[in-house]
């Protein structure tokens, strides 16, 4: 069951191999997580000291709980096999390569991140994308109409 989509992921990236990874959150985190209060907009993936953290997600404080100094774009631990966490440091080194976070989900009753290794798109292909979509959306409208 998804909850919650990075909806810019693949018209900024064009989209490789994908992972997926648990996330070290609280509690109250989860809860807010299953509430769908939660956004990956801007949200990039980093190595740090060979580890790969979440940075820039947004998880809203959960309503009842109390929680003070609760910051909603702290960084996030990802928990990967050791294997997995190397490949895509080494991928991610690459010139205009990078780890994008693409969705939450729940996975036997555990919140996990779907990422994916991705190449960014150069503008032009960015307009291709717009102009297909916007040719479909007319075809889908002139078809409706007969």
């Amino acid at each position: 069951m998804s909850l919650v989509f990075n909806k810019k992921a693949s018209f900024e990236y064009t989209l490789g191999k994908k992972f997926v990874a648990g996330v070290v959150l609280t509690g109250a985190e989860v809860k807010s997580l299953r509430l769908q209060q939660a956004s990956l907009n801007g949200s990039h993936i980093k190595e740090i000291s060979g580890e790969l953290f979440l940075l820039g997600a947004q998880i809203n404080a959960y309503s009842f709980a109390k929680q003070e100094n609760y910051d909603p774009k702290r960084s996030r631990k990802l928990l990967l096999k050791r294997g997995e966490v190397e490949a895509l440091i080494e991928a991610s080194r690459q010139k205009g390569f990078a780890i994008v976070p693409l969705a939450f989900f729940i996975s036997h009753n555990r919140i996990k991140l779907e990422l994916a290794l991705g190449k960014g798109k150069k503008e032009y292909e960015k307009r291709e994308v717009i102009k297909k979509r916007d040719l479909k959306r007319e075809l889908a409208k002139i078809s409706k109409l007969r």
